[in-house]
């Protein structure tokens, strides 16, 4: 009897094997490919006004923004998977609200159509309350793709009113008939408008011979569209002014409309 052997086709297996490892190798690239996809990418990063790129950190000295505006920002964001959102995050370091200040802290998501592309450039301006303190705030900016893949930077600018006055200096008594003196500094962002003064009596009435005094006056000359200049001016007080407590209010506006208010008092004395 003859045994028949069946021997197998060793070519024909080895062809199949490799076939095999080939396309289970390419389905675990086409995974990776799709796993590894990097991280969105945020480039040329800008807030505030004044702002130079430092490097890595995106951060400006310069950087300010003025109270009662608005806060520019813009960056190009190089994603390989589309965005799902976009956050802008600003905060206080350290800044204390004084009188009539409020503490703020600001967050909004950006889900816009525009940034939930591939590659979007993020432009958006963010309302800064009149009423906050002065001083250095942080800002972040995070990308999320739909992957999961996020990205932040972030960056530090000064919060500042857009006018600020200091040095204060104003004789506390005057004889009337004579004259006393005002001087300060001011520095508007915007440029000075105006300054004007508004000087009136506290409930006096005037005696025989005297007669009631209110002084106002907007003063321009020297000052108008300066950006830093020094008030110095001296306001003469009639003989027949009622000797009393006078209340003075100074206004300094800016070429853009802002204003900013104090008040002080003198005594006018016979």
């Amino acid at each position: 009897m003859r045994t028949i052997s069946i021997k197998p086709n060793v070519k024909f297996l080895a062809i199949v094997a490799s076939a095999g490892l080939f396309l289970q190798s390419c389905s675990s690239d086409d995974d990776d490919s799709t796993i590894s996809l990097s991280a969105p990418e945020i480039t040329n990063f800008e807030f505030g006004e004044g702002f130079h790129d430092e490097g890595e950190n995106n951060e400006s000295e310069e950087a300010y923004a003025l109270k009662g505006a608005d806060i520019h920002l813009e960056a190009e964001i190089n994603a390989p998977a589309t965005v799902s959102s976009i956050t802008v995050s600003i905060h206080s370091d350290g800044v204390t609200a004084g009188e009539g200040e409020i503490d703020w802290e600001f967050e909004q998501v950006f889900t816009d159509a525009k940034y939930l592309v591939i590659n979007p450039e993020f432009h958006e301006h963010i309302d800064v309350p009149s009423n906050i303190p002065s001083g250095e705030y942080h800002v972040e900016l995070l990308v999320t793709d739909e992957l999961g893949n996020s990205t932040e930077v972030d960056g530090h600018l000064q919060i500042i009113d857009s006018i600020t006055i200091s040095g204060f200096e104003m004789s506390e008594t005057v004889v009337r008939g004579d004259d006393f003196h005002i001087e300060f500094m001011i520095e508007a962002v915007n440029g000075i408008h105006s300054i004007s003064v508004d000087l009136h009596a506290h409930d006096l009435t005037p005696a025989e011979g005297e007669v009631e005094w209110d002084f106002e006056e907007e003063f321009l000359e020297g000052y108008h569209e300066e950006t830093e200049a020094e008030f110095h001016e001296h306001i003469e007080v009639p003989t027949t002014a009622p000797a009393g407590e006078y209340h003075i209010t100074f206004t300094v506006e800016d070429e853009d409309g802002n204003t900013i208010e104090f008040e002080s008092h003198i005594d006018i004395t016979a």
